[in-house]
């Protein structure tokens, strides 16, 4: 890849470690399929702050939520015969998670109680959920990956309207992973894992897309996971395979790299700490949390009002 001016590097240095007493070096169903049935303790996924500052991650093959205190203390919040993948809050109590197993899920925060939020789509079950985020209007934008890649780009991208309404907008892409919004909410970007690149898709006024195109390609064994964005418009994309966060600037060029020890695979991030300018990333094959400070904010992630919330659950469809 030939940069016009060479990306600034930067070190991702620890946050925390997953404790031991929460290690299952054991053989799951996941990672049989995930892992080429290597034993693997955890696999964290799906960071997002809470209103308090706490950090909330995933544990795919064990169906476990976990939450990180600020100094770096760890509690399971729940358990479950899930594969949680990726979070956002719908309000201050309530996670929404894609689950690979089970479609969309709810996580009440406070009793570790998990509910359906919608499971299956015209009575069909989805490939395998992976992320999600949601817009100002309260609509929620998801990916569908399952095993979809190259060979089969059958992965689709739904959104999931506040009255319940389910819109395929994209059923085409090779692996589709993380998504995140622009700052005016106008465009959404998606990141294709098997297809080593990142997605433009524009949202238009009526609800649909159109000229959607490839706004970054990445290289390496496994492409572009997680996405966020900053206040300046820019898109920073976790690249597990070469264990990179890219800083892109609003035209698609690296402007900073923030990289990980070697061998460690960069999988999500969120924006948080003070002013949300720290960049916190997990790291599946260490169970661990990198961080590093930035000079610009995190777009501050929408929840659904209440009023938008009462009516999303009054007309939840759920299979």
């Amino acid at each position: 890849m030939f940069f016009l001016q060479p990306p600034q590097v930067r070190e991702l240095e620890l946050f925390s470690r997953m404790p031991d007493v929460f290690r299952r070096p054991e053989r799951s169903a996941w990672s049989d399929a995930n892992r080429g049935g290597q034993l693997t303790d955890s696999f964290l996924e799906g960071p997002v702050f809470d209103g308090l500052g706490n950090l909330y991650v995933t544990d795919i093959p064990f169906g476990r939520i976990f939450r990180i205190d600020a100094d770096g203390g760890w509690t399971l919040v729940t358990e479950y015969g899930g594969e949680p993948n990726g979070m956002k809050f719908l309000d201050e109590h309530t996670l929404l998670v894609t689950d690979y197993k089970n479609g969309l899920m709810c996580v009440d925060i406070r009793t570790g109680d998990v509910t359906p939020h919608l499971q299956r789509r015209n009575s069909e079950s989805f490939k395998g959920l992976n992320d999600l985020v949601l817009d100002a209007a309260g609509n929620i934008y998801f990916t569908d990956q399952g095993q979809s890649g190259l060979h089969d780009p059958t992965g689709r991208l739904f959104r999931l309207r506040p009255n319940g309404q389910l819109d395929l907008l994209l059923s085409n892409v090779p692996s589709p992973n993380g998504v995140a919004l622009s700052p005016d909410g106008k465009v959404l970007y998606l990141a294709a894992t098997r297809g080593n690149c990142v997605w433009r898709v524009p949202l238009l006024d009526d609800g649909s897309v159109a000229k959607v195109g490839q706004f970054f390609t990445s290289y390496g064994p496994s492409g572009p996971d997680g996405l966020a964005v900053d206040v300046q418009g820019r898109l920073l994309v976790a690249n597990p395979g070469l264990g990179y966060v890219w800083v892109l600037n609003p035209r698609g060029e690296p402007a900073m790299v923030l990289r990980a020890p070697a061998g460690h695979s960069t999988t999500n991030l969120a924006f948080g700490g003070e002013k949300r300018s720290t960049v916190y990333v997990t790291d599946s094959t260490s169970g661990s949390v990198l961080k590093s400070q930035l000079d610009v904010q995190g777009v501050e992630l929408h929840r659904r009002s209440p009023s938008t919330a009462a009516a999303s659950s009054a007309m939840r469809p759920v299979g």
